[in-house]
C-alpha cells in the first residue's frame, strides 16, 4: 500500500492554508508541540523547583534517546544542545591539534557555520583541507584521497545545504576509520527524510538539529559519539552539567562524567527540548523509509515538470544522491529573494539562496497538487516576470 500523506495533515496546522514547501529550513509545526510545551508550563506553575528532579535536568539525554529511534543509535549516546555550532565547538575542544595528525578535511559545500568553528582551530595548529566541488556534486575520489595518515577529522555534511547532494557516507567512515581518522557527520539535511543508521554506518559522531526534517524547532540540536568513544574525549568547551557529581559543587579543573553526560555543559534549554519530541514521535510513526519513498517520488515528479517548463535544476540528476530537496536554478537576472516573496503572495513558501536557487522541499505531510501548484506559479511569474513586484521590498532573510 503506497504512503497517504493525507493520515498525517491534520497533525501540522499551516498546511490547512499554505503550500508549505519550506521543510530544508523550517520543518511545519505539530500541533503537539502546544500540549508539549503547556505541560512544560503547568510542570513549573505546579512543582516548581521540584521539576528538575522530574524529567528537567535529565532531559538531554532522555530527549536524546528518543531521537536515537530515528538513527539507529544506542541507549544513552545522545546529548542535546542548543545548535550545531555548539556542537561542532564541542567536538573540537576536545581535539589535540599539536601533532602531526592535525589535518581536518570537509569540501567547500559545507555550511558556513561549521567551516567558522574549524577554520576557528588553526590558532590551536589544525590544518584545514576543503576539498573543492563543482558546486552541486561531491567528488568522491577527491574526498576520499583527501582522508590520509594526517587526518584528525572529517566534520562532514551527509546532504549538501545548497544542491543537497547527499555524500556517501558509509565510504567516507571506511575510509577515516583505514586511516585512525575521527568522522563527525552532520546529518542536519537528512536525518528525518533519508534514513540515518548510525551503527551500519560505523560513524564516529552524528551532530544537526531539530529545526527542519525534524519538525522539532529551534533550540534542540544534537550529538552522537559512539559509545566507546566517549570516555576518551575530553572537551574543554564544558560546564557542570559534564561533571562526574554536579551537585557536590566541586571547585578547580573538570572531573568529567562517564558517558554521553561529559559532552554537556551548562543548564538544558528544558521547554525546547521537550517540545521537540513532538516531531520526532511523529517521524518514527511515519517511518523514514516512507518518508524517503514518498520524498523521492514528489521530488522526481518535480524534477522533470521544471525542466519541461524550462527550468535548470541545482542539484544531483539521480534521486538516491539527493537529499529531500530540490533547488531550482534561477537566471542571472533574475531576483531569487524577489521570488520568494512573489511565491509567499501566492501562499507558498519556499527559500533562495546564492549561487544556487530556489530550494522545495516536500515532507511525509505534502500533496503532490502542492509540488504542480508551485510549477505552475513558477511558470507564471517567468512568463508575466511577475517576480520583479517584489524586488524592492524584498527582505534580507
Amino acid at each position: 500500500m503506497s504512503f497517504d500523506p493525507q493520515r498525517f495533515r491534520a497533525r501540522f496546522p499551516i498546511v490547512e492554508d499554505t503550500n508549505y514547501l519550506v521543510n530544508h529550513s523550517l520543518g511545519a509545526m505539530p500541533a503537539g508541540v502546544a500540549d508539549k510545551l503547556r505541560e512544560f508550563s503547568e510542570q513549573w506553575a505546579t512543582r516548581g523547583v521540584r521539576a528538575w528532579g522530574e524529567g528537567w535536568w535529565s532531559a538531554p539525554v532522555d530527549v536524546g534517546n528518543v531521537l536515537a529511534k530515528i538513527a539507529n543509535a544506542p541507549t544513552d549516546s545522545i546529548a542535546m544542545h542548543p545548535n550545531v555550532s555548539t556542537v561542532q565547538s564541542v567536538i573540537a575542544s576536545a581535539l589535540d591539534f599539536s601533532k602531526k595528525r592535525n589535518k581536518v578535511v570537509y569540501t567547500d559545500l559545507e555550511f558556513p557555520t561549521n567551516m567558522y568553528v574549524w577554520e576557528g582551530q588553526r590558532r590551536f595548529g589544525a590544518r584545514i583541507e576543503c576539498v573543492p566541488t563543482d558546486g552541486v556534486s561531491v567528488d568522491h575520489e577527491r574526498l576520499l584521497a583527501a582522508i590520509d595518515e594526517e587526518t584528525l577529522i572529517v566534520p562532514l555534511s551527509h546532504v549538501c545545504f545548497k544542491s543537497h547532494f547527499l555524500v556517501d557516507a558509509k565510504a567516507v567512515c571506511d575510509k577515516a576509520r583505514s586511516v585512525g581518522a575521527l568522522v563527525l557527520l552532520d546529518t542536519y539535511q537528512s536525518l528525518g527524510t533519508v534514513p540515518v543508521d548510525v551503527q551500519a554506518l560505523g560513524v564516529d559522531m552524528i551532530c544537526g538539529g531539530s529545526v527542519k526534517w525534524l519538525c522539532g524547532g529551534p533550540g534542540a540540536g544534537y550529538l552522537y559519539v559512539r559509545p566507546d568513544l566517549q570516555d576518551k574525549l575530553e572537551p574543554r568547551i564544558t560546564g557542570w552539567a559534564a561533571h562526574a557529581a554536579p551537585f557536590a559543587f566541586e571547585t578547580g579543573a573538570q572531573r568529567y562524567a562517564t558517558g554521553i553526560r561529559r559532552f554537556l555543559n551548562g543548564s538544558p534549554a528544558v521547554p525546547s527540548l521537550l517540545a521537540a519530541t513532538a516531531g520526532y514521535e511523529l517521524v518514527i510513526e511515519a517511518g523514514v523509509k516512507n518518508i524517503r519513498a514518498h520524498s523521492k517520488q514528489l521530488t522526481e515528479k518535480l524534477r522533470a515538470d521544471m525542466l519541461a517548463r524550462g527550468f535548470r535544476i541545482h542539484s544531483p540528476v539521480d534521486p538516491e544522491q539527493r537529499g529531500g530537496t530540490l533547488t531550482v536554478g534561477l537566471a542571472e537576472d533574475e531576483n531569487g529573494p524577489a521570488w520568494v516573496k512573489a511565491l509567499e503572495a501566492r501562499g507558498i513558501l519556499v527559500d533562495h539562496r546564492p549561487n544556487a536557487g530556489i530550494r522545495v522541499s516536500p515532507h511525509f505531510y505534502t500533496l503532490a497538487d502542492e509540488l504542480e501548484e508551485f510549477a505552475e506559479v513558477m511558470s507564471e511569474l517567468r512568463a508575466k516576470r511577475k517576480w520583479r513586484e517584489y524586488v524592492a521590498s524584498h527582505a534580507a532573510y
